[in-house]
């Protein structure tokens, strides 16, 4: 979903250098696209048929961060949590405090429930399941990397888990979990079931991999390979979690523990035309465009 979007932003980025707004630019692509049932605009509701939105932003270089966690009608959320991370304090907001910084910014407002949302919404309803769909039927998020010499930036934007119960938080704008950055190693993000991603503090594990000499995707495959490994030893296995990676040595890659299908994410450099890339299920082998 975010090929488009990351051929823009590479091109934003390739001839302003601004990391941030390349970040930007490619979650905003998808966050206004209704097709993209996951994120922002058309966003899956919670089971009282609303849609909540959860964005979060690291500045690499800073170290500072922003995110927003349930807040509604927000048309872009990636852009409140971009301005909250050029805070020290109160950089992370919630509900209705998210709702009002993003008021006072005047950030655009929108009623985020597309006609095809609220009737999927309306149709799960009626079934009374007693399980929910899966992470990749059910949500999806969309994790942007960039860089620019030597400033490295993540941002994720997400409307969660279809079906969730109201003020539920998944990893995405949970730093350490959904994203991390650090412009001296390279920065990761996640997607999947957020309550699984947050009990591995998952990508700044592999961002912690990274500062020990691993490559992008070697430290990627080590960090959910370990995780899956001490919660078996619990008893407890993770449902659907994948993970993508860029590091500051130019490496890029990603993991996956996905068992029926393939996991895709979109890469672009000097000599990479944006394209889409596989990591297979089960196997965490790299797979570049066909």
């Amino acid at each position: 979903m975010s090929l488009d979007g990351v051929k823009a932003a590479y091109e934003l980025l390739k001839n302003s250098g601004d990391v941030s707004g390349a970040v930007k630019k490619a979650i905003n692509t998808v966050e206004d696209n209704p097709e993209f049932s996951s994120v922002g605009y058309g966003g899956l509701p919670n089971r009282e048929g609303d849609v909540e939105l959860d964005a979060a932003y690291m500045d690499g270089s800073t170290g500072y961060y922003g995110g927003i966690l349930g807040a509604k009608g927000i048309a872009n959320p990636i852009d409140a949590a971009i301005e909250l991370s050029k805070r020290h304090m109160n950089c992370l907001l919630s509900g209705t405090g998210a709702e009002h910084f993003a008021r006072l910014q005047g950030f655009r407002f929108q009623n985020m429930l597309t006609r095809e949302s609220k009737k999927r919404w309306e149709e799960e309803l009626a079934k009374e399941r007693e399980q929910l769909p899966g992470a990749y039927r059910g949500h999806d998020t969309v994790c942007v990397i960039a860089a620019r010499e030597k400033h490295i930036a993540a941002g994720v934007s997400t409307s969660g888990l279809f079906m969730k119960d109201p003020g539920r938080i998944g990893d995405s704008p949970i730093v350490g979990a959904g994203l991390y950055a650090d412009s001296a190693v390279g920065a990761a993000s996640a997607t999947g079931v957020g309550e699984d991603i947050i009990r591995g503090c998952l990508s700044y594990e592999v961002v912690r991999l990274m500062e020990q000499g691993r490559p992008a995707q070697e430290a990627c495959k080590e960090a959910l390979a370990a995780y899956l490994a001490r919660m078996s030893r619990k008893g407890f296995t993770p449902k659907d979690v994948s993970l993508i990676a860029l590091g500051a040595d130019g490496s890029f890659g990603g993991a996956t523990n996905l068992k029926d299908g393939d996991f895709t994410f979109v890469y672009a450099d000097e000599t990479h035309p944006a394209a889409v890339w596989t990591i297979a299920g089960g196997v965490q082998k790299l797979q570049g465009p066909a």
